[in-house]
């Protein structure tokens, strides 16, 4: 097996042909000419295919283990999993510290729809798994970084009858491979670490289960929720560094979080990749690298404020994953976190810098003393 950055770089690209560039350039097409007789010859229309979607899903795929189809954002991928798969009647079990739009999107859509939710801690503990359609995990969970035994879990609702899909957003799936692990399905949001530049919007579901693609793919190109051509490549494109930008952001993560746990005035620092951390056992045995995430609490939202207003180089900004790094008090969402709270994604500054001017800004947030 090649390593990580051979085939971060190398992933959906085409066979080697001279003088033709190495990612070619994307396909800017809605309708294809078409055989007169027989109408199609490969690409037909742009909704249901499109070449340059289909070498940025080889490239994913390559890297989750499974066939992928991308979606237009992570929620419209997570929504259009989750309305493929589910039923009126059908219970699903979803994560109650994950990502506050899937239970909205619970609330509002799949209640309607007849469709019973039960919210479960990532950390567990987790109920029976009897009588469930599906259940769906995050982890390292936004933001509040938990993390639960994937194949553990995977087994347990297997037993029962439950398929399993894992948001694989935070890690990415160089920090983790949930089909390996047991899932039956993987979502996440290409608009984070994946992409890294903070320049697209994209989501993907991928799977192994041919029955369950079909159906996804089916969704995907009657509801219309496909990224377009330029997106798609510019994802290709950016995926080539994740290795490298990974490796920064996680370095960086990892001196940010002892210098917030030794820091007085900051309370509740999660980093799954610190010994110290609730999660480190989990995380050290099922994750191949951790994530450039810190979460941690100033205690109100003036201090937050303050912080954000004297750093120079951690903006003030929702999302995660890019190379700068920046900062989000999610309580200001509607996010059910403390006014505190803050979710802080590593970018790929230089550790030193990072770390005098997180020293400078909470000086003048919380004082020196």
């Amino acid at each position: 097996m090649t390593g990580d950055g051979t085939r971060s770089v190398h992933a959906g690209l085409p066979a080697a042909q001279p003088g033709e560039p190495f990612l070619p350039g994307p396909v800017f097409a809605a309708p294809y000419h078409l055989d007169p007789r027989t109408g199609a010859v490969g690409n037909e229309y742009g909704r249901p295919d499109n070449p340059t979607r289909r070498s940025l899903e080889a490239a994913i795929g390559e890297l989750e283990g499974g066939t992928v189809r991308t979606f237009a954002s992570g929620q419209a991928a997570i929504t259009g999993f989750l309305l493929s798969v589910l039923r009126p009647g059908d219970t699903v079990a979803l994560p109650s510290d994950g990502y506050f739009a899937v239970r909205a999107f619970a609330d509002e859509t799949l209640r309607d729809l007849g469709v019973k939710t039960v919210l479960v801690p990532t950390a567990g503990p987790y109920p029976s798994f009897a009588g469930m359609r599906l259940v769906l995990l995050e982890t390292p969970a936004n933001p509040g970084l938990d993390v639960c035994d994937l194949r553990t879990v995977c087994a347990a609702a297997h037993a029962d009858g439950a398929m399993v899909a894992v948001d694989n957003t935070t890690a990415t799936p160089l920090g983790q491979t949930p089909l390996a692990l047991g899932a039956d399905a993987v979502v996440a949001s290409g608009t984070k670490a994946l992409t890294g530049h903070s320049d697209v919007l994209l989501g993907y579901v991928a799977g192994n289960d041919r029955a369950l693609m079909d159906r996804i793919t089916r969704w995907r190109t009657l509801t219309g929720a496909t990224p377009g051509p330029f997106d798609a490549w510019l994802a290709h494109r950016s995926m080539a560094t994740l290795d490298l930008r990974l490796a920064r952001q996680s370095a960086n993560a990892a001196a940010i979080a002892e210098l917030l746990a030794d820091r007085p005035g900051v309370t509740s620092v999660r980093w799954p990749g610190r010994r110290d951390d609730p999660s480190y056992p989990v995380a050290a045995a099922q994750m191949r690298r951790f994530p450039g995430i810190v979460s941690f609490d100033l205690g109100d939202a003036e201090r937050v404020a303050r912080f954000l207003e004297a750093s120079a180089l951690v903006y003030a900004a929702t999302s995660f994953g890019g190379l700068h790094t920046s900062a989000d008090r999610r309580a200001q969402w509607g996010d059910d976190t403390a006014p505190g709270f803050v979710r802080l994604s590593c970018g790929i500054e230089d550790p030193a810098d990072l770390l005098a001017d997180l020293t400078r800004s909470l000086d003048a947030a919380l004082g020196a003393g």
